[in-house]
């Protein structure tokens, strides 16, 4: 495995997983290799159930990679969003764009 703090899965055929570090510190690099993952398959969820930890950049590279799929002219939806994220997306005013209940 890489000495990343985080990791790109697939563990369903339409979903592309995130889990560990969606920070500061990953953000660039969850973003390249998130786009590279798009370009590769017919991912229509973000699944976010395995990241442990997250701040306001990787809300923005979780929205990064939703514009992305957009302007590919795919509908990309973002699953099983953490806690911590959910509240951080309320309170910059982007829940509405993670489509959070």
């Amino acid at each position: 495995m890489s000495q990343r703090a985080f990791q790109l899965s697939h563990p369903a055929p339409e979903t592309l997983a995130v889990s560990g570090a969606l920070t500061f510190a990953t953000a660039s690099e969850v973003l390249s290799a998130g786009r590279a993952e798009l370009d590769r398959g017919g991912q229509v969820a973000l699944d976010l159930a395995g990241v442990g930890q997250a701040d306001s950049a990787g809300l923005a590279t979780v929205l990064a990679l939703l514009a992305y799929a957009r302007g590919k002219g795919r509908s990309l939806s973002v699953v099983n969003t953490p806690a911590g994220l959910q509240a951080l997306a309320r309170v910059s005013g982007v829940d509405s764009l993670l489509a959070l209940p």
